[in-house]
């Protein structure tokens, strides 16, 4: 459930595993804001139910002094959630939150966070192609989110390919604008799944100028699969990676070792970041464990789950440890790479 609460357990945990590896100026690659009027009441589920009735930029400003303390936040990447809900209304809902339009997000405490973000739009595979960028145009997006959820197959949509969520035509529409698209691959084994890793490659072979995003750091709930995988995507230069979420720090590293610290921006997956729980590899698969989930009593005589988004901080910093990344190349990883990618200043 999303918590309503910064716990004594969270704050001794970002002050003795966060604090000190955090930089000062934060751009978060992967947020997504909504409102409950996005969804039809039978789509309401327990998690959804527990969140504000509006996420917009001006709660998720307030919630990220959870996260990174002291207006560290300076910009991100925000898209909707209402996949399978009114995605007409989540996008107006964004690019107004953005692009300072709406009246509750003209703040001025927010002028400086909405210069430095940007918006992508919430796409479904049916849509055409011209009325995609038109509506890019309109609302000042700066790319496409794409979702399984969406795909029309036989079976479950956790096991569709890319193209029956992202169609090439969409990729190719992309292209023209140079908009970036931000992808959760599916798939058993993610980036260790061929199919998925072919896919890739011709979308950004055939199409340089569109900018890939593969979130949660390819999907990699379990580190094997983007350590298995990662090699398949060397040489493509339009193709980056998100950290939100991923609370496991192999995936990082592969990443970082193949494809260059450069190449990996730093996100948080909020309103997910505020879930107290963590995901942990388990087999050839991943589980996620949540608090309100567990037996908290177990084994352990005091077991305090802390916020999934300070769990994904302490695994990223694991990774940048091991690889001995110097302060400009966490700098690089928490705001520089997405800022070159997006053209901010």
């Amino acid at each position: 459930m999303f918590s309503t609460e910064f716990t004594d357990a969270d704050r001794a945990f970002l002050e003795r595993e966060v604090l000190p590896f955090l930089p000062d100026r934060i751009f978060d690659a992967h947020a997504h804001l909504f409102c409950h009027e996005h969804y039809p009441a039978d789509m309401m589920t327990p998690s959804l139910a527990s969140t504000p009735p509006r996420l917009g930029l001006a709660e998720y400003a307030a919630l990220m002094e959870w996260l990174h303390p002291g207006g560290r936040t300076v910009g991100g990447l925000f898209f909707g959630l209402a996949f399978l809900g009114d995605r007409q209304a989540n996008n107006e809902f964004v690019a107004a939150e953005v692009n300072g339009t709406s009246p509750r997000a003209q703040a001025a405490s927010l002028r400086d966070l909405q210069s430095r973000s940007r918006g992508q739009m919430i796409i479904s595979p049916e849509m055409d192609s011209e009325t995609i960028l038109d509506e890019v145009r309109r609302l000042g997006m700066a790319g496409l989110k794409c979702y399984h959820t969406m795909a029309v197959i036989d079976g479950p949509t956790w096991l569709a390919p890319i193209e029956a969520y992202l169609p090439e035509a969409h990729v190719a529409a992309a292209d023209t604008l140079g908009l970036t698209v931000t992808l959760h691959m599916v798939r058993d084994r993610a980036l260790a799944d061929p199919i998925n890793q072919a896919t890739i490659r011709r979308y950004c072979t055939t199409y340089p100028n569109m900018k890939l995003i593969l979130a949660h750091a390819a999907r990699g709930f379990n580190p094997w699969h983007t350590i298995e995988g990662i090699e398949s995507l060397q040489g493509l230069e339009n193709v980056w990676f998100d950290t939100s979420a991923v609370t496991e720090a192999g995936a990082f590293e592969a990443i970082i070792e193949t494809m260059g610290h450069g190449k990996l921006m730093y996100g948080t997956d909020f309103h997910v970041s505020h879930i107290r729980g963590r995901c942990v590899a388990l087999g050839d698969s991943f589980h996620w464990l949540y608090a309100d989930e567990m037996n908290l009593t177990e084994k352990h005589t005091s077991l305090q789950p802390v916020l999934i988004g300070l769990e994904s901080l302490r695994s990223l910093r694991l990774a940048c440890q091991r690889l001995k990344l110097n302060e400009q190349q966490l700098d690089d990883i928490f705001y520089n790479n997405a800022a070159m990618l997006f053209d901010i200043e």
